[in-house]
């Protein structure tokens, strides 16, 4: 039986892994996750949504039939606050499609950054951004679409995604669940980086959302690079500051499971390092 399948988090890239054969292949980029032991990935739509139907099959297929935990991240250009009505709509529309999609390719949850606060108050663009998930959430449980909607927690100060924007939304809509980018947020804030800080913010999801958002949390991890504006860039962890190593502490504590997506430069490399130090810590199930 394969490592990952016998721990409570399943650890994967975000992304194809660099060290596939068929550069660009999804399908490819599955195997090469299983043969290298890992349990899951993050397939990336973020600049654009390049499957179709007739490849989303067999990447569902091949997913399924390895056992793998999948998820999808959104286009990075959606922005569900956009100033222009029109605009807003249609950003909504890319986050349906890429949830269909998603789904379609065999995808749990599909990632994405929900938008800017630009000259609004945040309860204003609070408000502007659930708007346009619950039109999305409604074409997908319309059309019978198994997907979780996970806005994610975000980098940046002018980004909305707060830990407690992200959490309130995933309480207040079903179907939505937060991403939450442990690196986003100790670059964002300046803290978060010790495992005090990191058990604060499980406790929060749990006494917020209940056991079972603990049960099926959806993470990033990676280096960061970082201003007072927040994230600059992803930065491999042995050339960061951050401290996974108490972060994976404090899941293995709380006895976190769901999928961890590591998205630093070295992908696969820093993704088996981060399942190798958690699987020295963590019991065998």
């Amino acid at each position: 039986m394969a490592v990952y399948l016998m721990t409570m988090l399943t650890f994967g890239t975000a992304g194809i892994p660099a060290s596939t054969k068929a550069s660009g292949d999804t399908v490819a980029g599955l195997k090469r996750i299983a043969e290298l032991g890992l349990g899951g990935m993050e397939i990336e739509f973020v600049r654009g949504v390049y499957l179709k139907d007739h490849t989303a099959a067999p990447v569902a297929y091949v997913g399924k039939k390895l056992g793998l935990k999948l998820s999808c991240h959104a286009p990075y250009y959606l922005n569900l606050n956009h100033a222009d009505e029109v605009r807003r709509r249609q950003a909504g529309g890319v986050l349906h499609h890429a949830a269909s999609m998603a789904a379609k390719a065999g995808a749990k949850s599909v990632v994405f950054h929900a938008g800017y606060y630009l000259k609004d108050s945040p309860e204003i663009v609070y408000d502007a951004i659930k708007a346009q998930i619950e039109v999305v959430l409604d074409k997908l449980q319309g059309e019978g679409t198994l997907v979780k909607l996970r806005p994610e927690l975000a980098g940046k100060i002018s980004q909305f995604g707060t830990l407690a924007e992200i959490l309130r939304l995933s309480k207040e809509l079903p179907g939505v669940a937060p991403a939450i980018d442990f690196a986003h947020l100790h670059a964002s804030t300046g803290r978060y980086n010790s495992y005090a800080e990191f058990s604060e913010v499980l406790n929060r999801v749990g006494d917020t959302l209940g056991r079972e958002a603990l049960d099926d949390l959806h993470l990033h991890v990676s280096g960061i690079e970082y201003a007072k504006t927040g994230e600059r860039r992803h930065l491999n962890l042995a050339d960061s500051d951050f401290h996974y190593d108490e972060l994976l502490q404090a899941l293995t504590d709380v006895k976190a499971g769901g999928l961890l997506i590591c998205e630093s430069p070295n992908i696969e490399v820093d993704t088996l390092l981060l399942q190798r130090t958690y699987l020295d810590l963590s019991p065998r199930m």
